[in-house]
């Protein structure tokens, strides 16, 4: 199993970034996927969710109408649509499967002026 992310980088306040996962090594559509991200000096967290078939998706309260997850399942690949970034926003961005408990390398995002 394996999990790549892109898309990371120094965005503004305000700004957009989108991030992707390709994964590989596994049923992609058949697998619920998550993406977490981790702060400096804080815990990982879970930033949102979306099921395998029904493509239905979960926010965490900080992110949420910010932030949207989707998924590709032809091209087994997760992405994070980011907006209105804020400098909280600023984080290692991490992809994750539960069912195999495997995660990606990160993907740093900073948003500075």
């Amino acid at each position: 199993v394996q999990l790549v992310e892109s898309g990371g980088g120094l965005v503004q306040p305000g700004g957009s970034l989108r991030l992707s996962c390709a994964a590989s090594g596994f049923t992609f559509s058949r697998s619920g996927m998550s993406w977490y991200r981790q702060a400096p000096g804080k815990e990982r967290e879970l930033v949102a969710t979306i099921a395998s078939t029904s493509g239905s998706s979960n926010y965490a309260d900080s992110v949420k109408g910010r932030f949207t997850i989707s998924r590709d399942n032809a091209k087994n690949t997760v992405f994070l649509q980011m907006n209105s970034l804020t400098p909280e926003d600023t984080a290692v961005y991490y992809c994750y499967n539960l069912r195999f408990n495997a995660w990606g390398q990160g993907t740093q995002v900073t948003v500075s002026s």
